[in-house]
């Protein structure tokens, strides 16, 4: 199997609760592997093609600050454009996976393998001050053994991790041995965002998009005006 192919299959045997991602060449086969295998159905896990790769990014941090195994990838100018997510993942000290397939630059670039982005890897990208786990393969076989390892590293030491491939390994073929099926982990860790408590005084989750004007209002009546308020806005979006 393709490089690519490998990365997204082995995702899935990892026990990975998401992929959000956006297509572009040299990487593409990765979401379309995905896509195609409908891990949903099989694990749980949820595959997204986002609109954009900004968008994608968010996704993930969205789902690490929840304490998911959650990943994305993309080539250069994508991961380019991710650089501000992942420098507020890599600040809100979550952990997640990113694959980088590189291709030539500046700008564009090509489409053809390069090692362009060693240096935005290795000293993390952004505008500093935090550094990425990067792991760099050298064959398709470790293509899939990293996804594991990855994700291993990144929850450790709760920060991004990223495999930094490139074009060649991406859509070369080899035979490829794959670990077990694992399966999601239901455990959730202590820093991870997972909403109310249902043991708190109110359980009435309707206003809950408001709840941060209802921490700074002291008035009952305040109060009650902006729960409703909310709960017209919702049944307005319904």
């Amino acid at each position: 199997m393709k490089g690519n192919e490998a990365i997204a299959e082995a995702a899935i045997r990892a026990g990975a609760d998401g992929y959000f991602g956006y297509p572009i060449t040299p990487q593409s086969e990765i979401l379309e592997y995905l896509m195609e295998a409908n891990p949903y159905e099989k694990t749980g896990m949820v595959v997204l093609q986002a609109e954009s790769e900004v968008a994608a990014i968010n996704m993930v941090y969205g789902g690490a600050g929840c304490g998911k195994k959650v990943m994305t990838s993309s080539s250069s100018p994508g991961i380019s454009l991710k650089q501000e997510g992942i420098t507020y993942i890599a600040g809100a000290e979550l952990p997640c996976l990113i694959v980088n397939v590189v291709r030539g630059g500046p700008g564009l670039g090509t489409i053809q393998p390069a090692q362009s982005d060693y240096f935005q890897a290795v000293k993390g990208g952004g505008h500093g001050d935090y550094h990425l786990i990067v792991l760099a393969p050298s064959s398709v076989q470790e293509m899939a053994d990293f996804v594991g390892l990855a994700f291993d590293l990144a929850f450790k030491y709760r920060n991004p991790a990223m495999i930094l491939s490139d074009g060649a390994i991406g859509q070369m073929m080899e035979k490829v041995w794959l670990g077990p099926q694992q399966e999601r982990s239901k455990t959730v860790p202590e820093w991870a965002t997972t909403g109310k408590p249902e043991t708190r005084e109110r359980t009435d989750r309707r206003s809950s998009i408001l709840n941060s004007l209802q921490s700074i209002t002291r008035s009952g009546k305040k109060r009650f005006v902006l729960r409703n308020f909310s709960a017209k806005t919702l049944n307005t979006c319904l």
